[in-house]
């Protein structure tokens, strides 16, 4: 095909399917981008990506790019990175080749997503003075979306309903309400209110950040509820640690430590003061927290908060990630690190696992850059890193363009800084867009 001169023989399905198209990689990449708009999916695919994708060398994908992908070659991604055998898997029904959208089915389901919304309005605050099972179940299954999806999708496609979600619990609070039905109002605030102070800190805001969780943990006072109240501590930590503020940030993990005996939380508020600990040189103090936090494990038992999923419970793969990350601020730990983040790295290749979360994935993968860095593996470095600095802008949140700096601090403190002004530069250009600096 024009422009995608090639040698040999198909490396994967999806090189066999671009190269019967009479497009270049530039425009297919273009229509993959005008696909994902009609499909109102926020994610983009550079022709790099494209490229390796194709060959075989990446097959690691966003669950919306995957999506994007799919719609496109009207096929599962796994067939579409299957070795090339000479046979092409059957298409879905419809579907050959490149799909080219007529845009008309995505304007039916705006429609049926507004009035699904309108629907729910009404239903949320119809003025009833005694709230239906169906209303609490309504807003219960709304937050609980949201807590899942925090992690795996662009911040951009979730703030609207964060902001409604958060309203409507404030309004259903303002009326009159029987004690039990309060309680589940006031939880499910709580944690609307620590997802909004994860979004006001993604947007680099933690005035912000921390004015919605100190409400958050009212609400959990409200609702008395112990593991949501050690939940917002570890919000605020988090919050802190990027901030800068890190003995603030120990502070909030060791006050969360007292609400939090059996759940997941357990194992975040000590690794998460590991973090700090790490970021100020305390190496004694990382290593206790970090034991501390696997020795959690054995008592651990899931909550209310926990059974949100997503943002709202905390794995061993993130875990694994803290302790890489804390290791990495220290010198004398190199080699500890490396063998944490190279697990975290190899875990969240699993786009399809639950634990999946771009942030956390770009944060193992800067974890292990430095590690190696610090080993003299320039190299390896960049090719640790070099999958995060493909993200698109939507996906560039505070914590991931901190943790890209951080690479490019180490560089530049290391022997090889010289060597490293490439990956330097890379770093500079990706940091210039990040997703506070995209117009609304």
């Amino acid at each position: 095909m024009a422009g995608n001169a090639h040698q040999g023989d198909p490396r994967t399905t999806l090189e066999f399917l671009l190269r019967e198209q009479p497009r270049t990689y530039d425009e297919v990449a273009q229509d993959f981008e005008r696909l994902a708009g009609e499909l109102g999916e926020n994610v983009t695919l550079s022709t790099r990506h494209l490229r390796r994708l194709a060959s075989g060398e990446r097959t690691n994908t966003t669950p919306v790019m995957r999506r994007v992908l799919q719609a496109m070659f009207g096929r599962p991604l796994e067939d579409l990175f299957a070795p090339w055998d000479g046979v092409l898997p059957a298409a879905t029904a419809g579907s050959t080749g490149l799909v080219l959208a007529t845009g008309q089915p995505t304007a039916d389901r705006e429609f049926i997503e507004m009035a699904a919304r309108r629907a729910k309005s009404f239903a949320l605050t119809a003025g009833q003075t005694d709230l239906t099972t169906d209303v609490l179940e309504q807003v219960h299954e709304d937050v609980q979306r949201l807590a899942t999806d925090y992690p795996q999708r662009p911040l951009t496609e979730l703030l609207p309903d964060l902001f409604t979600t958060q309203d409507t619990l404030f309004t259903l609070l303002e009326q009159q309400r029987r004690p039990n039905q309060a309680r589940q109002l006031y939880f499910l605030a709580g944690v609307t209110g620590g997802l909004l102070a994860k979004a006001s800190h993604d947007l680099a805001d933690p005035y912000a950040a921390l004015t919605q969780a100190r409400t958050a943990f009212v609400c959990a006072d409200n609702a008395d509820h112990n593991g949501l109240r050690a939940w917002i501590r570890g919000i605020q930590s988090l919050v802190s640690y990027w901030a800068g503020r890190t003995r603030e940030s120990v502070k909030y993990a060791q006050s969360g430590a007292a609400f939090a005996p059996n759940s997941t939380a357990s194992v975040w508020l000590p690794v998460s003061e590991a973090r700090a600990w790490a970021a100020l040189g305390n190496a004694n103090a990382t290593r206790a927290a970090i034991e501390r936090a696997e020795t959690a494990w054995d008592s651990v038992q899931e909550d209310e908060v926990d059974e949100l999923g997503g943002l709202c419970t905390f794995g061993r793969t993130r875990q694994i990630y803290y302790a890489a990350e804390a290791l990495s601020w220290l010198p004398s730990q190199t080699a500890a690190a490396a063998d944490y983040a190279a697990r975290a790295v190899t875990a969240y290749e699993d786009t399809s696992s639950p634990e999946w979360a771009f942030g956390d994935q770009a944060g193992s993968r800067s974890a292990l850059a430095i590690t190696r860095i610090r080993a003299g593996e320039l190299e390896g470095a960049t090719e640790a890193i070099e999958p995060m600095l493909e993200l698109a802008p939507e996906q560039r949140i505070n914590g991931i363009v901190h943790c890209a700096q951080r690479v490019h601090r180490a560089l530049g403190e290391s022997p090889h800084a010289e060597a490293g002004g490439e990956l330097q530069e890379q770093i500079e250009a990706f940091t210039r867009t990040p997703l506070k600096s995209l117009p609304s």
